[in-house]
């Protein structure tokens, strides 16, 4: 199976849900700055890195986990689910992929955060708001996590998008 968060930029939401699912954050608590600051591509992604997966390893059942940030962009998701879907039904591959959004899990101060880092390069202002989000979002990504797995195990369809705007989200601010 391939696992795909996605958000706007890939560099925040997806990329502190792919650090969750892939156990490089605590499942008991809210991880610290220094934590957060630590995962891979947290806020280091650029515009350049839009529409690409970026491959962060496989979890504990050997499943591939990706993030992919697709801008404000309402084709790239279904371009690549057509794309997905022919080759697994000319059996080219053969894996489940899930694409989930993590967008619907970011607070204010996320988004704020991520305009002043990512957009502006105020990084004094950016990355504080950026850490501050993430905590308290922390709980909705790792409920996301867990609701993406679980439908991963049990969904019969070659190619799943989870849109999660269904998702219940504890509003934190």
């Amino acid at each position: 199976m391939i696992y795909v968060y996605n958000c706007y930029a890939g560099t925040h939401s997806s990329a502190i849900a792919s650090a969750y699912h892939l156990n490089k954050l605590p499942k008991d608590r809210i991880p610290t700055k220094e934590e957060i600051l630590n995962i891979d591509i947290f806020n280091k992604l650029t515009t350049k890195a839009m529409g690409r997966f970026v491959y962060h390893g496989k979890d504990e059942n050997g499943d591939k986990v990706f993030t992919m940030g697709r801008s404000g962009s309402k084709i790239i998701l279904p371009s690549m689910v057509e794309l997905l879907t022919i080759l697994n039904e000319d059996e080219k591959i053969k894996d489940k992929v899930i694409f989930s959004n993590a967008s619907p899990t970011v607070p204010l101060a996320m988004t704020f955060g991520g305009l002043f880092s990512r957009r502006f390069h105020i990084d004094f202002i950016g990355v504080p708001l950026l850490v501050k989000g993430t905590q308290q979002a922390y709980l909705n990504i790792t409920n996301l996590v867990e609701r993406t797995k679980r439908i991963g195990k049990t969904t019969d369809t070659l190619v799943e998008v989870l849109d999660n705007k269904d998702l219940e989200v504890n509003k934190m601010f």
